[in-house]
């Protein structure tokens, strides 16, 4: 019976998270549709999806299932290769972003950690250079759809996602110099000491930072009330409006697989990622490696959901901005009060040093 070597044992787990973190995102990803659609129908005093399966638990299926089999329909006058190409970059840079995010506490077998695809030293860092390459798949399928509500929606989203990438970016920076690294463990690591008093927002006094991020957020991925790139009223459906079956859905689905990393970033930066609000309190009952490993997981899952939530929440109660409105927004207020947080956050950090 042969032996594997390290570096096999390594590839094989590699191989087998990728797989398992892929299913779940996608999964994911289209229950967050239905949990979307069944929020907004409870605030506007309506059922929502209810009929396919019970409580409706099949419509995300169904859904896709409709997208998979619709006929793929491709203008005369489009430029093919880059418009096949610009789905294919948004929805790939929003699932590889993933792979960089620990979803529970440190747990190695054989030296692998299991709840962590790629622990990197600079972490943060690839979140940021990844997603913001998406922006490219919005920039070509508005160009190449040859259409002038595309282009204009395309237009719209490159220069919201470039304006507000800064103010997301400095926002961030205070975060950093509290954990003095750029990986995600460390920064998790850094707020697990006493629970909740320990996380960035509340012990680290990082809430100015948390809200400039969460705006900015909402921008980066053409969220309400920043959807001005697919706003309806003016631009059919915007960047996307050429598109149809799988194409289509791919757009669907990096919106929503956007919005599942941008609430893990803002779990891990701001409300201690897996740790527990409880600090170390409870870590006798979970002391196992599996039940540590599945308490952590729970934390982690019920802190990004609360964060889904609040963006469904924000999509059901706050009207559209005007395009002014929102590049004001982020050029003269929130990027002038992310400076200022830096410099608040170092002048702070030194002299308690």
């Amino acid at each position: 019976m042969t032996h594997l070597t390290n570096f096999e044992i390594f590839l094989l787990f590699t191989i087998v998270k990728i797989a398992v973190v892929l299913v779940i995102t996608l999964t994911a990803v289209a229950y967050t549709v239905l949990l979307e659609r069944k929020v907004l129908g409870r605030l506007q005093n309506r059922w929502g999806p209810s009929r396919v399966g019970p409580f409706g638990l099949l419509q995300p299926l169904v859904d896709g299932l409709k997208l998979f089999l619709k006929e793929d329909m491709m203008p005369l006058a489009v430029e093919r290769p880059l418009f096949i190409l610009a789905p294919i970059i948004a929805l790939g840079c929003a699932l590889v972003s993933i792979a960089v995010v620990p979803f529970g506490a440190v747990t190695m077998v054989h030296g692998v950690d299991l709840f962590q695809i790629a622990n990197l030293n600079i972490g943060l860092l690839v979140i940021l250079g990844v997603t913001s390459i998406g922006v490219y798949g919005i920039a070509l399928s508005g160009w190449s759809s040859n259409n002038k509500y595309s282009l204009f929606g395309s237009l719209r989203a490159t220069a919201q996602m470039i304006s507000y990438e800064l103010a997301l970016g400095l926002s961030l920076v205070g975060v950093v110099l509290r954990a003095g690294s750029l990986s995600l463990r460390d920064i998790v690591a850094s707020q697990s000491a006493h629970g909740a008093i320990s996380w960035n927002i509340f012990g680290g006094f990082q809430f100015v930072a948390f809200f400039i991020y969460l705006m900015a957020a909402y921008a980066e991925t053409n969220r309400s009330p920043f959807d001005l790139s697919e706003a309806e009223s003016e631009l059919v459906a915007g960047y996307h409006t050429e598109y149809s079956s799988m194409k289509f859905a791919m757009f669907f689905m990096a919106e929503y697989a956007n919005m599942i990393t941008v609430a893990c970033v803002a779990t891990l930066l701001f409300f201690g990622g897996a740790s527990s609000p409880f600090g170390h309190l409870f870590d006798s009952i979970g002391s196992g490696l599996i039940l540590s490993g599945l308490f952590s997981i729970a934390w982690f899952v019920a802190k990004v959901f609360t964060f889904l939530l609040l963006y469904i929440w924000v999509r059901g109660t706050l009207p559209r901005f005007r395009y002014d409105q929102l590049m004001g927004f982020g050029w003269k207020f929130l990027l002038p009060v992310a400076m200022v947080n830096i410099l608040a956050t170092a002048l702070a950090l030194s002299y308690h040093r």
